[in-house]
């Protein structure tokens, strides 16, 4: 390990960083440098994709790209080192470093050589193998060629199999000893998870019983293969063995999706839900959104219903303080919180996420309009942090933009309740005691009961329906 601890103060290493609140892991989406790039201190070199969001990462010292540990599309463990930097490149070449990577001459190997992938190790083995004698030039690449050739849109070729191999019986070997974990590069663990492949029931065709993307393929093959029957003749039906996988999509559950799913199941089975419904008349409100528009003050910002709804769930909560609290598991205690963190559900191409506006009662018409333009631009584009998705008190989700009447929707963990904002229709409604036609909606009020009982929950939906009814109780109840 001599020539690899003389570089220790040269090469650089920057680990996957936890870049969200005690996520473990990211996926990496795309890399802004390859190897022989300069890149200087608070660069960003790549894209990763947590549970939580799309987040883009800085390198934080200056030198050359020495290697890419892994390639786009493969999910890294926080911790794990995915770039390595020449901090000196002047120095002359850098002397070969004996690390995991690198493989020894087999000749003086006590036991047999297993290739080593990244971030893996070497599979354990419990009996010793006679080393293989093969020219030099067979010899393994180092794994971080092939994984950068793979960065590079390129393959590296598997050494070409001994005669004697050629002419072994049908069944080789399998993946890895019992209990040892099958090799594997990440983009091949990654295809075999996306099939829905088990590795470990893999027969590996690769150099040192690596696990291929062929072989992957095979094995998904082999298990959507109908079963040899006699052929029946029915006339009209489908040809017998018709495979229906091909006609099914496959999407893999992962990053925000994932932690989507998780929270919500984790939600719905520990708050005690309540729903409650009103149907309110929101003509003075759809007619102030008009003035506002017009209004010199409101100039260059998006006013629209949904931006009055939230000042009117606002100005309820003040009015009904304890709504706006969380629930403390460990010390049996209701937490009650002196700002409100309102979160707006948001559907992105990578799923629904909720960030939050923070200290949203403290901020002026014109302040939440700013606010929200902001957040849902960042949402459309991916780049929502996940400092702004946590720490939230409340949620709105509007529905209405669907055309959808109202729901009940599930409260996000540690929150204390959801409003949801129905479409805006014109219907007949009773209107000083004649029948007019109206903008109406339906608003939905989910709420943790174990924090906010009925009495509570009904004061802050009604509250929020008499303020969008005459939004002049805005300026009254503040």
């Amino acid at each position: 390990m001599t020539a690899r601890t003389a570089n220790d103060q040269r090469f650089r290493e920057f680990k996957m960083p936890d870049v969200g609140e005690g996520l473990t892991e990211a996926e990496i989406l795309k890399w802004y440098v390859a190897a022989g790039d300069t890149v200087t201190d608070g660069q960003v070199v790549c894209e990763v994709e947590t549970a939580k969001a799309a987040v883009e990462l800085p390198i934080p010292f200056d030198g050359v790209v020495h290697e890419l540990r892994f390639p786009e599309g493969t999910t890294v463990d926080v911790g794990q080192v995915i770039i390595s930097v020449d901090t000196d490149p002047g120095a002359g070449p850098a002397a070969p470093a004996e690390s995991a990577q690198t493989a020894a001459p087999e000749e003086e190997e006590p036991q047999g050589r297993q290739a080593v992938l990244v971030g893996y190790g070497a599979a354990p083995s419990s009996t010793k193998r006679r080393a293989r004698k093969q020219p030099a030039q067979q010899a393994a690449a180092p794994v971080s060629a092939a994984i950068q050739a793979e960065l590079n849109g390129s393959a590296v070729a598997a050494p070409a199999a001994a005669p004697a191999e050629k002419a072994a019986p049908a069944a080789p070997a399998p993946a890895a000893s019992v209990g040892a974990r099958p090799l594997a590069k990440p983009p091949v663990r990654k295809l075999a998870k996306d099939l829905g492949v088990d590795l470990a029931s893999v027969i590996p065709s690769g150099a040192d019983g690596i696990v291929t993307r062929e072989d992957v393929h095979a094995a998904a093959s082999a298990a959507t293969a109908p079963v040899a029957e006699e052929p029946v003749a029915v006339a009209g039906a489908p040809a017998a063995g018709a495979d229906l996988a091909a006609r099914e999509t496959r999407i893999p559950v992962k990053g925000v999706r994932k932690a989507t799913a998780q929270a919500m199941v984790a939600s719905a089975f520990t708050a005690p839900h309540v729903t409650e419904f009103v149907t309110v008349d929101v003509t003075r409100t759809m007619k102030l959104v008009q003035k506002l528009k017009d209004d010199p003050g409101m100039a260059g910002l998006r006013v629209n219903p949904l931006l009055l709804v939230m000042k009117a769930f606002l100005v309820a909560i003040k009015r009904n303080p304890d709504v706006n609290a969380s629930w403390d598991e460990e010390n049996q205690e209701i937490v009650r919180k002196g700002y409100v963190n309102l979160g707006i559900a948001a559907a992105t191409p990578r799923g629904l996420i909720v960030p939050n506006i923070k200290d949203a009662g403290a901020k002026t018409l014109p302040e939440l309009s700013t606010a929200l333009s902001e957040l849902v631009a960042t949402a459309r584009e991916g780049k929502t942090s996940p400092a702004d998705m946590s720490g939230g008190t409340v949620t709105i989700t509007n529905v209405g933009v669907f055309g959808v009447d109202t729901g009940t929707p599930i409260l996000n963990p540690g929150e204390s309740a959801i409003l949801a904002f129905g479409a805006v229709k014109l219907q007949p409604w009773v209107h000083k005691g004649k029948v007019k036609p109206r903008h109406v909606t339906t608003l939905a009020l989910s709420f943790d009961h174990r924090l906010v009982d009925g009495e509570l929950g009904s004061k802050v939906l009604a509250d929020t329906a008499a303020v969008l009814e005459d939004p002049q109780r805005l300026i009254t109840w503040q």
